[in-house]
Formats: C-alpha cells, structure tokens, sequence
C-alpha cells in the first residue's frame, strides 16, 4: 500500500469498508471489525489512527502483530488471513489490515473458553453490527458452495411487491400481517426474494427491513 493511497482513504474518513482503531484492544473485538468486513465487501482496519482522523501510530509491531494473529486464529470462525502493511505517515507507523470480501460466509466472532457462543457481524455504514438470522441465511447463500435457488412468485410475493412501490420499505412485520402469514414463514419468504436478487436487506439499528431492487431503465 502507498503512503499517498494510505492518506486519502484516512481524510476521507471512516466508511463500510474503512474503521479506524487508535491501539488494539482486546482479540474479541478485534475480530469483531475483521468478521465485519469478511461479511460484507471487505475493507481495511487502520490501527494507530483516531476516531477524528488523528494519526496516532502504533506502539509495538511485534506486540500488535500477534495479537491481531491471536485474533485471527483463535477468536475467528473460519479463520482469516488478512495481507498487513506496515506504512509510515507523518514519522509514525500505521498498521493497515487488509480483510476481503469472503467466499466462507458466515464468518462468527467466538469466545474460545465459550466456543458454543458465537456471534455474527456486519458492516452498516460506519459501524460493525449484529446480524440478524435472516441476514446470516443470507450470508450463507452468500458462500462458493451454497445450492443455487429456484423461485416461482405468487399472490403473496405481488402483493409484497405492491406494497414495496408504495411504501419503499418493509419488515418481516409488515409482511406477515400483509399476507396473514407467521413472522417465521414471512422472513423465509423475504430471505429467498433478497437470495433470488429480487430485494436488498437493510439494518437499522439491529432490526431488518427490505426493499426492491432497482432496475436500470
């Protein structure tokens, strides 16, 4: 990685594929950032940079290097193996982690005294945050292994589509008593639209709603 492409990306701020860390802090979270990125379209963590865009630097390489190896290794499922660059801006060292976009969706967050505990995350705006069961089927469907779909629509998924050009969003919610169905059945439905390339998922504040795609004129 250049200085100056290093540079650019810490003015113009953090982002869905950009976090910034002013030290490490614990594995766990961590490999809460990494896992994020892995699940969404990938990004860089920038350690030894401030929430405002203050270049920091790093204390200890040896002592940041493994502890992002812990991290990578023990708190992450499966594991990941992010490409590192040692920068230098302004006489300081800026650990630059470079985590792409994953073909293993979903990747969990684990505690290794817990390891039954596992927890999901991904990028929304600026924050790495949980995913909800709907969004973690997606994921999967998401992985280079997963089976491909087939979808007939019916009165239900019209009258969903319906309710979509009105109204521009819908949750599982607003779905179900559209259609009088259960929540369950609803949120099966929406997962294999937004499989299907039929609806995006969104997270607002942890809670899921849906909109269509758009189409090109």
């Amino acid at each position: 990685m250049r200085r100056s492409q290093l540079k650019e990306m810490i003015l113009s701020g953090e982002s869905t594929t950009v976090e910034f860390k002013r030290k490490f802090t614990s594995p766990e979270k961590i490999a809460k950032e990494l896992t994020s990125f892995a699940n969404t379209k990938g990004g860089y963590l920038l350690i030894g940079v401030d929430d405002d865009k203050k270049i920091v630097g790093i204390q200890s390489e040896k002592e940041d290097m493994s502890r992002l190896e812990q991290a990578c290794l023990f708190y992450c499922e499966p594991i990941l193996e992010p490409i590192i660059y040692i920068v230098p801006v302004d006489y300081k060292d800026i650990l630059a982690i470079y985590i792409p976009e994953s073909e293993q969706k979903p990747h969990y967050v684990i505690d290794p005294s817990a390891p039954n505990e596992k927890k999901v995350y991904i990028r929304q705006g600026e924050e790495s945050v949980s995913a909800s069961k709907e969004m973690i089927r997606i994921l999967r469907s998401q992985s280079h292994d997963s089976q491909p779909l087939t979808l007939s629509i019916g009165d239900k998924e019209r009258r969903l589509f319906e309710y979509l050009d009105k109204q521009k969003r819908a949750t599982i919610k607003d779905f179900s008593s559209l259609v009088n169905i259960s929540d369950r059945r609803a949120a099966r439905l929406l997962v294999r639209l937004v499989r299907a390339g039929v609806l995006n998922i969104h997270t607002d504040q942890s809670n899921d709603y849906y909109t269509l795609v758009e189409r090109p004129h």
